[in-house]
């Protein structure tokens, strides 16, 4: 990653960290819910070892194709299991921006030995027409996963203004 290794240094923790978790998170779960947890957990860990600080290890020319494959792999896997679940669409997407990013990687590593065909691609930081259509998926589905996790709140049978959130009782009885 290239920028200040210090955000290079923390974007892989929280990466590894949720490859981590939804190690775990597999092992718990069966199915369908598994083969998920699992594809994230892969997700998470190919994000932390992109977001390596460059200035520590420089990975070789090689490396950002070898990504490219990898998750390229990933992205007819989800495509595959989309058949089952929508869900894996958001991994299709998910796998296919890590292949974006990764021949954008590639093409400023040969950008920078002088070929002129990968330039202009890395000059700009990729396609910016892809970029951006990337960046508003991202930012909607992050957006409506914390919207998932507010708590739904529903008015008291009262009338009397307050909430009630997630908790239901049975009305007291008068005797």
């Amino acid at each position: 990653m290239h920028g200040p290794a210090m955000s290079g240094w923390l974007l892989m923790a929280l990466c590894a960290a949720t490859g981590a978790y939804c190690l775990l998170r597999a092992r718990a779960r069966t199915g369908e819910e598994r083969r998920a947890a699992r594809a994230e957990a892969l997700m998470g860990f190919g994000m932390a070892a992109m977001a390596v600080p460059a200035a520590v290890v420089a990975p070789p020319a090689w490396g950002w194709l070898l990504y490219a494959v990898l998750f390229g792999v990933a992205a007819l896997r989800a495509l595959w299991s989309s058949r089952r679940s929508g869900h894996h669409l958001h991994h299709l997407v998910g796998s296919s921006a890590m292949v974006y990013m990764s021949l954008v990687m590639a093409g400023s590593g040969a950008a920078a030995h002088g070929s002129h065909a990968s330039h202009a691609m890395a000059a700009a930081g990729g396609v910016p027409l892809l970029t951006g259509l990337l960046l508003a998926y991202y930012a909607a589905y992050v957006l409506r996963s914390g919207a998932r996790l507010i708590p739904v709140t529903a008015p008291t049978a009262g009338g009397g203004g307050g909430a009630v959130t997630g908790i239901s009782r049975a009305p007291e009885r008068s005797t």
